[in-house]
């Protein structure tokens, strides 16, 4: 039986990883004040907290991109295009461009775009005329693997709307690989 202050165990512990490697030693924490408080068995990771808590949070941007996604305002894919953000640019050529995702969730995460949005929010918006456009997206995530030295093994993710947690709506493919993907995904 532990007995601490609670500003001592706030000090000590300041990140969910630590709160949860605690929670593994001991199944009851007493307060200076006698207040209990009793800890369920430790049944997961501090990984898995973090990323239940990363997975809200993505929930939670993409409900708030998607109310303003028809304003036609630009994106932070605009502003990356017009070289207003810089980016780590991987692969660019007159239709598409390709650059290093700043939260990256592989070795290897890249963004492809299609420079002129042209109605491509979602992939969802997709019409004939986008055919090209769509191809050549497809084409440059096979060129930024071979150029990232993935070409062996790499997944092309889109995501499509809230429900998939889309946060920017400007069509994007994310290209993700050097590390061994499970399946199923998500």
């Amino acid at each position: 039986m532990a007995v601490t202050s609670s500003s001592m165990l706030l000090r000590n512990f300041s990140t969910v990883g630590r709160v949860a490697q605690s929670v593994r030693v001991t199944s009851r924490i007493f307060f200076s004040t006698g207040e209990l408080i009793r800890v369920l068995p430790y049944t997961r990771s501090s990984r898995s907290i973090c990323s239940t808590r990363a997975a809200h949070n993505e929930e939670a941007a993409a409900k708030a991109a998607a109310s303003v996604a028809d304003t036609g305002a630009p994106t932070i894919f605009d502003k990356i295009i017009a070289k207003e953000i810089p980016s780590d640019i991987v692969y660019e050529d007159e239709n598409v461009l390709a650059f290093r995702d700043i939260n990256p969730q592989a070795p290897v995460h890249v963004l492809v775009i299609p420079k002129l949005r042209d109605g491509l929010t979602t992939l969802g918006n997709a019409e004939p005329r986008h055919v090209e456009v769509l191809g050549q997206l497809l084409h440059a995530s096979k060129i930024v693997a071979e150029k990232e030295g993935i070409l062996d093994g790499f997944r092309v993710v889109i995501n499509n709307g809230v429900e998939a947690c889309q946060s920017v709506y400007h069509l994007h493919l994310h290209v993700l690989g050097g590390r061994q993907m499970k399946w199923p995904p998500g």
